[in-house]
């Protein structure tokens, strides 16, 4: 039985810098800013082919929005707070069925690295004090998410 979604609080691109959860993952790939600012910003759908917690990932809103559902049937529904070729992709979570979450966004932050990218993610978060402890006991699992998600957009962009 599906879950119902619940409204978010509806955060801006500060909340990155001030959420009382922040976790940052970074990794160097040798795919150049302008590919992986494609891959994350215009290619939504191909995040279920390259980020392996991802089983549907589709824009909504003529663009503006994405809809994403996880692996355990977690879903979002998000609106794109910055989309800044080739620099940085962020959005928010407007609406989820995660328990305990009450604001959350994500930026990823492009920069050159000799002919490739670093590529930095960062999860802001804020939501009850079991969840804020729920996330951040999952940092080295979430960093071991990010490593093979950006190696494997790596591997794909690599083949195109």
């Amino acid at each position: 039985m599906a879950r119902r979604l619940r409204r978010l609080r509806p955060v801006g691109l500060d909340h990155v810098g001030t959420a009382p959860v922040r976790l940052v993952f970074a990794r160097e790939i040798t795919a150049a800013p302008e590919a992986v600012f494609h891959a994350l910003a215009e290619d939504v759908p191909g995040w279920a082919e390259w980020f392996a917690a991802v089983t549907l990932a589709r824009p909504a809103g003529d663009g503006a929005g994405r809809e994403v559902r996880l692996k355990g049937g977690t879903r979002f529904e998000e609106t794109v707070l910055v989309a800044k070729e080739p620099e940085v992709y962020a959005y928010r979570v407007d609406a989820t069925d995660a328990p305990g979450v009450r604001a959350l966004v994500e930026e990823w932050r492009l920069t050159p690295a000799g002919t490739g990218t670093r590529v930095q993610w960062t999860i802001a978060a804020d939501g009850t004090a079991l969840f804020r402890l729920v996330v951040r006991s999952a940092r080295s699992g979430l960093g071991r998410q990010f490593r093979h998600a950006v190696a494997s957009l790596d591997r794909r962009l690599a083949r195109r």
